[in-house]
Order: C-alpha cells, then sequence, then structure tokens
C-alpha cells in the first residue's frame, strides 16, 4: 500500500480561492483589531476553505512489475561448425531452467542471423535482434539480454554505447572454442561481364584467420565445374588470376584453396563469381540466289539484329551471262569466293544460302569447304526454293553429307498452313510461336514447299500431307537448319494477316549459332534468395529426377515436374549459403545461392573481439561456455538492482525493474460527511461563545 493526500475541490477553483481570500482577510482584521473571538473565526473560515478543498485520504494498492529478458540465439549458417550447435542447445535448456526459479524476470526467446526465403538475413545481426526483442517495452523495465553466439556480428555500430535504447547490460556467451583457426578465400576485384574468348583479370586474397598468414597456399581455378588450372598464392597476399571466358550466357569462376589443418570448415575455402558471357557481334554470312520475292527477308531480319554483322552477297551475273563487257565498266562487284570461302570461312558464325544454285560461280571444291566448316562447328542454313529440287541443286555437291535432308526431285504447289509438329511443340526454337496454339494456325497460308527424302534430325514444322517444313539437325560440332519453303516473305508482307516470320527467323539464325538459351537439351539453375529454380529442357517425354549436392556435401533429389512442353521445373529451398551442383542425366550446372559475398563466411572463427566492447558499454560480461574438457561452464543467473553490479566470476546478473503495476484506489475524504459538518459548526459555535461573552 502506498498512503497520499490529495484534493477533490467540491467548487471550481476560483471560486474557492475567492472565497478563502474574503473569509481570510475578514478573519485577518479580526485578528488585528483584536475583536472578541477573532482566533475562533479564523480557524472556523480555515476549516469551511478546507471543507471545500474537501482532503482526501488516497491509498493505492500496488503490485510489482516484472523485467524483460531477453535470450537472443544466433541460428546463422556458421553456428552450425563443430560443437556449436550443441553448446547453443545446452546453453538455452540451462538458461532456461535457471531463470525459471525467479519471478522477477519475462523471459523473451528471439533468434538472429536465421535464413529466410529472400536471403536477407545472410549476415548475423545480433544488435537488431536484441533490439526488436524489447520494441514494446519501456526501457525502464529491460532487465537486459542474453546472446548465445560464436561473437561474428555484422550489425555492431562503430560508438557501442548507442546501439541500445535501454539502460540494462548485455551479456555474450560464446560457442565455439579459444584459439580456432580457418581458412578462407576472398574475391578483391571480380567482373561482372565478360567477352567470350577473351581473358578476364581477378585478384584474390587468401587469408589465414587464427594462424600464421605468409604459407604458400596450393589452389584450383574451375569455370563451369571443369577445372582450368592450378595456381599457388601466399596467405595474406592479393594474386591476380586471367580467365578465358568460353561461353555466352552465366558462368561460374570457383577459386577453392587446399584445406587448412584444424580449420574449423571448409565450407569458405572457395570463392565463387559469376560472370556473364557476351559474344562479340556475330558474323553472318548470307548468299542469295537470283532476285526473287523474298529475297530481302533475311536480309532486313539480320541487319536490324544489333548483335550481327552481315555480309551479304547476291549472285546477279552468272558465267552464263556474260556479255563481254569489262569488268571495270560494271557497277557490280566480283564475287569475294575464295577469300569468303577458303581464307575467312572460320571467322562466320553462320552461313545461309538463300535459293541458291550451283552455277559455276563456287568451285565445286568450296562446297567441301563448307561441309568440313559445318562438321568442325559452322553453321549452315539452307532457305530453300524450286532451284534446290532441280538439277543445278547445292544437294549434287561435295556439301550433300551436310544437309540434314535431300530432294526427292518434286515441289508442291498448294495453299497451306505451316504446323508445329510434336518435336516443334517441344523445341525452344518453334516452342510458343504465337499463333501456333491455334487450329488452324493464327497465321497466313504458304503456297509452296519442296520436297524431299531421308530427313535427319527434328522436324518442327511441317506442311501439306506432314511434308517436312523446318529441320534441325547437328553434323558433327557443327548445326545445320533447312527451311523448305520460299514463301516465308509472305508472313512479313502481311498476307492474310501474316505470321511470327521475325520470331522464327531469329530463333532459327540464333539456333544455329548456339545460343544457350535456345538449347534443346539444356539444364539451368537460378537462385533467388534461399530459393533453387531448376529448369531443364528436353525433347524427352521424361526427365527424371535432379540430384543435388549441396555446399555441405549433403544429397538430394528433386522431381522435375513438366510444366509446358519440353520444359520441367523444380524448386528448391535451402538454408545453406554457397554453391549447389545439379545433375540430371548426362547434364549438369552449378548454381550459388544466397550472397555471393555473404558476410557470414568472410570470417567464421569463434572470437570475442567484435561483441566484447558492446558488452563492456552496456556493463555486460563476454565469456566462452566450452570449458578444457568440453563440457558447458554455464554462468548462475543473479537479480540485481540499477545500482549494483552486474557480473562475477561465475554469475550474471540482470536488472530488476522498480516500476509496479496498480491493482486498486480507496479513498477516504477527511473533511466529508458528519465529520467534517461537527467541526464546522463546532467551531461557528465556538465562535458565537466567545463573542457573547
Amino acid at each position: 500500500m502506498i498512503f497520499s493526500l490529495a484534493f477533490d475541490p467540491l467548487l471550481p477553483i476560483p471560486v474557492i480561492a475567492i472565497a478563502g481570500a474574503g473569509l481570510i482577510a475578514v478573519a485577518g482584521y479580526s485578528v488585528i483589531k483584536r475583536s472578541r473571538g477573532a482566533v475562533l473565526r479564523s480557524a472556523a473560515s480555515l476549516a469551511l476553505v478546507a471543507g471545500l478543498l474537501n482532503p482526501v485520504l488516497q491509498a493505492e494498492d500496488r503490485a510489482p512489475l516484472k523485467s524483460t529478458v531477453a535470450i537472443v540465439i544466433d541460428k546463422s549458417q556458421s553456428q552450425s561448425f563443430g560443437e556449436r550447435t550443441k553448446q547453443t542447445d545446452a546453453a538455452l535448456a540451462g538458461l532456461k531452467e535457471r531463470l525459471a526459479r525467479f519471478r522477477d524476470f519475462d523471459v523473451r526467446i528471439v533468434s538472429a542471423g536465421e535464413a529466410t526465403d529472400d536471403g536477407a538475413q545472410a549476415s548475423t545481426r545480433i544488435v537488431e535482434a536484441v533490439n526488436n526483442a524489447f520494441a514494446d517495452i519501456p526501457p525502464s523495465r529491460v532487465g537486459g539480454a542474453i546472446v548465445i553466439t560464436d561473437g561474428q556480428a555484422h550489425d555492431v555500430p562503430a560508438d557501442p554505447a548507442k546501439a541500445f535504447g535501454f539502460s540494462a547490460p548485455v551479456h555474450v556467451l560464446l560457442t565455439g572454442k579459444d584459439g580456432e583457426k580457418d581458412r578462407v578465400v576472398r574475391l578483391i576485384e571480380s567482373p561482372k561481364f565478360g567477352i567470350t574468348g577473351k581473358p578476364l583479370r581477378f585478384s584474390y586474397r587468401v587469408d589465414d584467420d587464427g594462424a600464421a598468414q605468409g604459407t604458400p597456399v596450393k589452389l584450383t581455378v574451375s569455370l563451369n565445374g571443369e577445372r582450368m588450372s592450378e595456381e599457388t598464392a601466399v596467405a595474406g597476399q592479393v594474386a591476380e588470376l586471367d580467365i578465358e571466358i568460353k561461353r555466352a550466357g552465366k558462368n561460374i569462376l570457383e577459386i577453392t584453396a587446399e584445406p587448412l589443418d584444424g580449420e574449423v570448415s571448409r565450407s569458405n575455402n572457395s570463392a565463387v563469381a559469376t560472370i556473364d558471357g557476351i559474344r562479340e557481334n556475330l558474323r553472318v554470312l548470307l548468299v542469295s540466289g537470283e532476285p526473287h520475292a523474298g529475297e530481302r527477308t533475311w536480309r532486313n531480319l539480320l541487319k536490324s539484329d544489333g548483335a550481327v554483322d552481315l555480309v551479304h552477297f547476291t549472285i546477279l551475273r552468272p558465267p552464263e551471262k556474260q556479255d563481254g563487257t569489262p569488268i571495270n565498266e560494271l557497277s557490280l562487284i566480283a564475287f569475294p569466293t575464295r577469300e569468303l570461302f577458303v581464307d575467312k570461312i572460320n571467322d562466320f558464325d553462320l552461313i545461309i544460302f538463300d535459293r541458291y544454285q550451283h552455277r559455276d560461280v563456287l568451285p565445286i571444291i568450296y562446297y567441301d569447304y563448307i561441309a568440313k566448316y559445318v562438321e568442325e562447328g559452322g553453321a549452315l542454313l539452307i532457305a530453300a526454293g524450286p532451284e534446290f529440287a532441280g538439277t543445278a541443286s547445292i544437294a549434287e555437291t561435295p556439301l550433300e553429307p551436310a544437309l540434314a535432308a535431300l530432294p526427292d526431285g518434286g515441289v508442291t504447289e498448294q495453299a497451306f498452313f505451316p504446323r508445329l509438329t510434336d518435336d516443334g511443340k517441344r523445341h525452344p526454337v518453334t516452342r510458343g510461336l504465337e499463333g501456333s496454339t491455334a487450329e488452324p494456325p493464327a497465321w497466313g497460308r504458304w503456297f509452296r514447299i519442296i520436297d524431299v527424302q531421308n530427313p535427319e534430325g527434328n522436324i518442327v514444322m511441317k506442311g501439306p500431307d506432314d511434308k517436312p517444313l523446318l529441320i534441325l539437325d547437328r553434323k558433327g560440332k557443327g548445326r545445320v537448319g533447312m527451311l523448305l519453303s520460299d514463301q516465308g516473305w509472305l508472313w512479313a508482307r502481311g498476307f492474310e494477316g501474316g505470321g511470327p516470320d521475325v520470331a522464327l527467323y531469329r530463333r532459327i539464325a540464333h539456333w544455329l549459332m548456339a545460343e544457350p538459351e535456345l538449347e534443346e537439351e539444356a539444364l539451368n539453375a537460378v537462385s533467388s534468395g534461399n530459393t533453387i529454380d531448376i529448369v531443364r529442357q528436353s525433347m524427352a517425354k521424361e526427365t527424371g529426377d535432379a540430384q543435388i549436392i549441396s555446399p555441405s556435401g549433403a544429397t538430394s533429389t528433386i522431381k522435375l515436374t513438366e510444366t509446358e512442353p519440353g520444359l520441367f521445373r523444380g524448386k528448391l529451398k535451402t538454408p545453406e549459403i554457397g554453391l549447389f551442383q545439379i545433375a540430371n542425366g548426362e547434364l549438369s550446372t552449378l548454381v550459388h545461392a544466397g550472397p555471393l559475398d555473404a558476410p557470414e563466411f568472410k570470417s567464421i572463427i569463434s572470437t570475442d573481439t567484435v561483441l566484447k566492447p558492446l558488452a563492456q558499454a552496456t556493463k555486460g560480461s563476454i565469456r566462452r561456455l566450452a570449458t578444457a574438457s568440453d563440457s558447458i561452464a554455464l554462468p548462475d543467473i543473479v537479480p540485481v538492482t540499477r545500482a549494483g553490479e552486474s557480473f562475477g566470476a561465475n554469475w550474471i546478473g540482470l536488472r530488476k525493474t522498480d516500476e509496479t503495476e496498480l491493482l486498486g484506489i480507496n479513498r477516504l475524504p477527511l473533511l466529508g460527511g458528519l465529520i467534517g459538518l461537527a467541526l464546522l459548526l463546532s467551531a461557528i459555535a465556538a465562535t458565537w461563545w466567545r463573542e457573547g461573552r
């Protein structure tokens, strides 16, 4: 009980003040004049004023409030090394048991550094976790915090005294062992983009945390899972490395150091960089036969593609049309056949023959050069017209082995809708072409198709009577495409609503030039935070499960489900940060989950260096849990006042609050009711009696 005197005026204070002033003035005048009964009159006046003020004796019934104590558990990935998780669990259980003995504390348990789906908690934010635990608690009711961690925190401010908005001790209990050591590879400079075929320079450093620097370290350099070289670096010194990016698209560089004897973990012995490979402008040689209605279709498309350098020749003056006009008087230029098909043929990423026929413009041996060019990795596209079925067909030359189909001499001329085959619905070149899902397709008709026999590869589009219209095939290391109609220009001109000629022609050209996103058999993985999306492109109806190897070495499988023709997908959510290996059949890929430069892996040894200033600034303590015998040395809990010490050799203190909770109020009027009336009447009666004598 807490007693106090309060006033509950019966009239407004200004009224009481005016009345009291008048009564006191009269009483004072009486005293000065020494009137009979002046003292009693003054007492009666004061009693009247006191009665109007209505004094009340107030008794408050209060109960003491509890102090709020936070136990912060570090759940970052570095806490999984060694015996740290076991030590954390044992310490938490012991603290719960000790704190349960006291009625003075309200205990809250919060986590720090726990991974989320978006990877936002890739660092250990101890200060943030403590402040969040007390966000709804007045500073006067904060009893303190106990943090169980390996000592690696990434949000300690430069001035630890300003870290918290309360005045209570923060105690740190360290997991791990004293004197730990660890080897870590850190990237210093890492380009994000690189041109394929040209070297990129990287710089890195190997650090032996907790051990002597300056020792030589052997490293392995891998690109996209393939070992590139072995290097030697000196621990603590920056080293440089030149890497040549071989393919367009995403490339993953991994620099792995040999283990350090007795190190805490090998999880950060590798540094990973993701580089987007960019191909220099693709070089295309387009050779057109005699002029025709769709001659400029391929030219316009390729000229509009900023990624393509086009060299285009049209044969306007074949040998049989020689008329004796001197060359220097012609406005035409001679076809530089030797320069194109002998000296510089390997400089081209794609050769297109657009309605071209053999008319002795190219020496017969040059077709053999083109066939070898394809066999060794080049790309060839035949955009065929009626001449492909004639006696001057290029199929009658040494180019024949490089072709995906041979003409049978026939040409079908009738109206038809180009349609996708079953393979075409799965192939990335033709899958999802606008208008392809309708029946008939929502595009214009064509009117001519070249008949072929013995087609090889994938027939992705068909004409009337299921005749092959578009064939895509691989020859040796190279690729061949055959578009068996010269009617594509009808789509470009908008005939019967036109069609997706730009998308189709561009995809054909880029597939032939081996663009990664158009591979018909591919395995890709993309990470977003701690979620990995796996995409398998395949012409097969089933692909089976994907095999996963995590950074820790754990293996698992993910079911791949077909979401649309030719595309199989799977999703993996993981708390681990690092490089994952994913395989399906003969295909494999790498993907890095979480931030590439996660603070959590920059240093993982258990240390008191980071959090010691924070503990000292709050008058808390920092001590290690593990003992020499690997047992847990958990300190006792002692409630302390705000003025007392907050830790000792084997104990830690938590503040008790002075705050109380109001349960009820009892009020007793001192001059109210019969008591006040009796006192007032007695004073007035005594005044009358004294004045009447």
